[in-house]
């Protein structure tokens, strides 16, 4: 996964509402994550909202706490919405707003049918020499980053098992396209908050494909074997979200880990 993939988990965004089919019940998910760097706290993050037959919205939020943010002011949030189509997501709309000491950038996204049909990057990413060339071609058959959280597992299969973990996530953020090819690597027990039981642990490729400037870190994550998941099934539903989160960096392992997870498993219809 990008360092700019891992950044949605700390990205702000501009209000949307979101609305489901009238039809569809949902699973109501919360969780609270703990980010760490080396086991150094660097801060926490929070997912939110609603998965159900009929489609889901989420929100993403998360900021640096501690001496973390004695170096640094970044902080905010993302959300997304969409549905499902024969087992696999597609998304309708997307908007994050990210924000450091120097500059927020706010990204708003409109999808259909899995293709990208308008999208707004402010400020504009700045065109360099060493960027690679994003095309059309690039804005079909994708998801956002926040949807790509939400994983659809099809058919009978076990929910936490192989089927969870063995797919490809085809990610376009706004301005660069990127693939997170998951592979089945186990289970294991884990416990939080609101849950206890198995989370199934992927291990997680980054493959850059346009949009990307050819630099260092780049060429490290796109090397980068050091790359786990693992998810957990929302309430009732045959859909997984991220439990924990590792990544090998160029200055040590990033963990985003749930203290809380849960659903109220009320599955009451949407408005």
């Amino acid at each position: 996964m990008s360092p700019r993939a891992l950044s949605y988990l700390a990205a702000a965004v501009a209000a949307s509402a979101f609305v489901l089919p009238t039809s569809a019940f949902a699973d109501q998910v919360r969780a609270r994550y703990a980010v760490t760097l080396l086991g150094i706290p660097l801060g926490a993050a929070s997912l939110d909202g609603d998965v159900g037959a009929g489609g889901y919205k989420i929100a993403v939020n998360a900021k640096l706490a501690g001496l973390a943010a004695m170096v640094s002011s970044s902080r905010g949030a993302a959300t997304a919405a969409g549905a499902y189509l024969r087992g696999a997501i597609v998304p309708s709309a997307y908007a994050n707003t990210s924000s450091n000491a120097k500059e927020t950038r706010t990204v708003r996204m409109s999808m259909q049918g899995g293709a990208v049909k308008g999208v707004d990057v402010s400020p504009p990413v700045d065109p360099v020499p060493d960027r690679v060339p994003l095309t059309n071609a690039h804005t079909r058959n994708i998801v956002d980053p926040l949807s790509a959280l939400i994983m659809p597992v099809p058919g009978a299969d076990a929910v936490v098992g192989p089927a969870a973990c063995n797919r490809t996530l085809p990610v376009y953020d706004g301005f660069t396209r990127f693939d997170v090819t998951l592979t089945y690597a186990g289970t294991r027990p884990v416990r939080a908050k609101g849950y206890s039981g198995q989370a199934v642990v992927c291990n997680a490729r980054y493959t850059p494909i346009a949009g990307h400037r050819n630099r260092k870190p780049v060429q490290f994550m796109a090397d980068n074997k050091d790359i786990q998941v693992w998810l957990a099934p929302v309430g009732d539903t045959r859909v997984v979200v991220p439990f924990r989160i590792s990544v090998a960096t160029m200055i040590g392992t990033t963990v985003i880990e749930a203290t809380e997870f849960g659903s109220d498993g009320s599955r009451t219809p949407e408005l």
